[in-house]
């Protein structure tokens, strides 16, 4: 009975000069892949039938009996890739597109909007869904929608794009939760892609065109940016206003209220054409914690009453920022290279996490196979990753640093076993840098939590090829990515400048274990120490140091993150296992850290110029444990050394660097 309903709305659509279409599964043979069934989707790749389709599920439906399950355990998500075809590349109108969605409690689920035909040529929506929390970007800007949805109970999707304004919707259950001004206005397709710890089920799709009609005067409210996410964070709020009539918008008025408080702001001298955007700023505002509703009206547009569409005119949202958990920042790290040419979206994305989180986030840019690797840092990452680029959020799993925010508030609202304060000494003549990570704890751990450092630094140069970028973006075809667009492929080394860039790590990628005692009680300190030598071609003005407490599963628990100078300012300590010290002394570009050791130890160099590395490490008899070579290296280095299943006693390890070599003694306890 369903079935011809559905079918008798198609019809009338048609009729309508609309495109509609209906599928709650229920004509097709349970335990059957879809493809094979239908015109309509097909797979990413095309092959249907196979581990790349999905199955059609009896097991749980919204319009019983059928609907369609995705789930995946694997890092890299998959393989189901499952694509729905609208037929044509739409650019204008109204499209919406809408599901039934059904999460496991805990769960995850995910797809997203092609904006073009060609599918993997352009994202035009990204929607995750994770344990109960819903965002939703554009691959350009994050977290244009951050809400919630019922878990473990069938909820109702909707998205609804004006592709001739710009201007996208998302609804919950009939509820408005988002509305915004999409970077990409273009629709093709949508894929269901289970990403790693996904079990959800789809039933109900629908997806719906309708041509738009521009008013003469409309002046709209778009979006409501507050310029924060989380409690106590302070922002600047940003309406956005579109023109979504014919004629000109040369003045309008805007209000604000939220928390009790309203502000106006008055806008004149303006000239917005049709489908314009206008940011109307208004003053700086505290984000309370608790949900609470925030309204935008706009009005007196080209000093008239109203417009013509006054149901467009006001903006009722609610907003309940994350509150995080005291005392936690998130590690972000990016897996890059020059050599990448997709690489400069996750540029894009760090300094966007780094401008919205600011003292909740610490981004790490580990490079490969360029001038500024880092030997230990680029193989310590590799073993987590599938490719480049790539992103560890607190090194949960691999992630497309545009897909950073889920793992990113799960993480933000997990509370730390302890807090991180960083303090130093600088010698501007040596060079030497001594770092003191203290680690507050708040909750009771053990001696299987490690600690590590991470230099960074901020606007780095060089010349040369190596250090020119790849850039899939130049000529925009691929999208806009924050400015890249408009630069050329690969982007000469004069024009580029890297931040966030991965320096050193000490004493290891997976940390140093032994640091903290058996048991380590609530409110107890403990202190690590490090030492570096910052070489002369670094800018101390624009180094980070960041303290790491890595979990017993190699998570990383927290993180502490501090300038040279508020290091200085915070003291420099010494105390509780403070043994664990890199030293490279000036006249001796090698150490050994720790030494004595036990599982791992790290080779540490500070290199004036480029060079060559060939490492050994043979027991006192001449036999040849483990060797390996490392190229193009500068800069302060640190490269891990496995000691796993050696015997207690004295080992050698010969470093050659560019021909001279260098000798240490190794105990091995």
């Amino acid at each position: 009975m369903k079935k011809i309903y559905l079918l008798v709305a198609v019809l009338a659509a048609f009729n309508l000069n609309a495109q509609l279409f209906s599928d709650n599964f229920d004509a097709y043979t349970a335990g059957q892949y879809l493809g094979p069934q239908s015109l309509t989707w097909s797979t990413w790749s095309g092959t249907e039938g196979g581990n790349e389709d999905v199955q059609i599920s009896s097991t749980n439906a919204s319009s019983a009996p059928n609907a369609i399950y995705f789930s995946s355990t694997a890092a890299n998500g998959g393989p189901q890739d499952v694509v729905l075809k609208f037929g044509q590349l739409y650019n204008s109108g109204v499209f919406t597109l809408q599901n039934k969605f059904y999460v496991n409690a805990g769960k995850k689920g995910y797809y997203n909007i092609q904006g073009a035909l060609t599918i993997g040529n352009l994202w035009a929506l990204n929607v995750n869904l994770n344990s109960g929390q819903l965002t939703i970007d554009d691959g350009i800007t994050p977290n244009l929608v951050v809400s919630s949805y019922p878990e473990a109970t069938w909820f109702e999707l909707k998205i609804e794009a004006n592709l001739t304004l710009h201007v996208w919707k998302a609804f919950v259950n009939g509820n408005l939760v988002g509305t915004w001004v999409n970077g990409v206005n273009t629709v093709a397709s949508a894929d269901f892609f289970p990403v790693q710890n996904t079990q959800m089920y789809v039933d109900d799709v629908m997806f719906d065109h309708v041509p738009f009609t521009v008013p003469a005067l409309d002046a709209m409210v778009a979006d409501i940016d507050m310029g924060a996410e989380l409690a106590t964070q302070s922002g600047t709020p940003t309406v956005k206003v579109v023109n979504g009539g014919s004629t000109a918008i040369t003045s309008l008025k805007v209000d604000l209220t939220y928390n009790g408080s309203t502000t106006t702001q008055n806008v004149t001298g303006v000239n917005i054409a049709t489908a314009g955007v206008y940011n109307v700023s208004l003053p700086s505002t505290v984000l309370a914690a608790g949900s609470l509703p925030i309204t935008a009206v706009v009005y007196n547009v080209n000093g008239g009453a109203g417009d013509n569409t006054p149901s467009n005119d006001t903006l009722i949202e609610l907003i309940n920022p994350i509150v995080p958990a005291p005392g936690k920042m998130v590690v972000g790290e990016e897996a890059t290279g020059t050599w990448c040419q997709w690489c400069p979206r996750g540029a894009v994305f760090m300094d966007l996490f780094e401008t919205k989180y600011q003292d909740f986030w610490a981004g790490i840019a580990v490079h490969n196979g360029d001038p500024m690797t880092v030997a230990d840092y680029d193989a310590g990452i590799g073993t987590l990753i599938g490719g480049y680029p790539s992103a560890l959020v607190d090194r949960l799993g691999d992630v497309d640093p545009s897909g950073m925010s889920p793992d990113f508030f799960t993480r933000l609202q997990t509370a730390p076993k302890a807090t991180l304060v960083n303090g130093a000494t600088w010698d501007a003549n040596s060079r030497v840098l001594n770092v003191s990570v203290r680690y507050n704890f708040a909750l009771a751990a053990n001696g299987n939590y490690k600690s590590a450092c991470v230099l960074t630094e901020d606007g780095v140069t060089g010349t040369g090829a190596g250090w020119s970028q790849s850039n899939a973006y130049a000529g925009g075809n691929n999208g806009v990515m924050g400015g890249y667009e408009s630069l050329p492929t690969p982007v000469p080394a004069a024009q580029m400048v890297y931040d966030h860039v991965a320096r050193a790590i000490a004493p290891s990628f997976t940390g140093m274990t032994g640091i903290f005692p058996t048991t380590v009680n609530a409110g107890d300190a403990h202190i690590v120490n490090y030492s570096f030598t910052l070489p002369a071609g670094w800018d101390e003005n624009e180094i980070q140091i960041i303290g790491l407490l890595i979990d017993p599963t190699g998570k990383i628990d927290n993180a502490g993150s501090a300038d040279i100078t508020t290091a200085v300012a915070n003291g420099y300590e010494t105390g509780l296992n403070a043994g664990i010290a890199q030293v490279l002394e000036s006249s001796r570009p090698v150490a050994l850290a720790p030494n004595p050791a036990n599982g791992t130890s790290a080779i540490l160099m500070n290199l004036t110029t480029e060079s060559e590395v060939h490492i050994e490490l043979s027991d006192l008899n001449g036999k040849l444990i483990t060797s390996g070579e490392y190229t193009n290296l500068s800069g302060a280095q640190s490269i891990a050394i496995n000691l796993n299943g050696l015997s207690a006693g004295m080992y050698a390890v010969n470093i050659l660097i560019n021909g001279t070599l260098y000798t240490e003694k190794l105990i091995v306890e």
